[in-house]
């Protein structure tokens, strides 16, 4: 899965070098913490949230098969 956010993210940004891509495991849930460049960070979230959603939607259908739910956070 980290693959994954990382393929979609890279070519939208100007430092894709700066793209980390950490994962919390619980019991129930599996969170994905995306970071990257401060200067990068209108580009990942797009105006209004739009493509932020986009990789969200893209992440959890990927993710519908495992047993656990998957969130994506994306930090500063």
């Amino acid at each position: 899965m980290k693959e994954l956010i990382e393929t979609i993210v890279k070519p939208l940004v100007d430092f894709p070098d700066d793209i980390h891509v950490d994962s919390v495991e619980e019991d129930q849930k599996i969170t994905y913490k995306l970071s990257c460049n401060k200067s990068d960070m209108g580009k990942v979230i797009g105006k209004q949230g739009r493509v932020a959603k986009a990789i969200r939607t893209v992440v959890y259908a990927a993710g519908s098969s495992q047993q656990k739910k998957i969130f994506l956070e994306i930090v500063e």
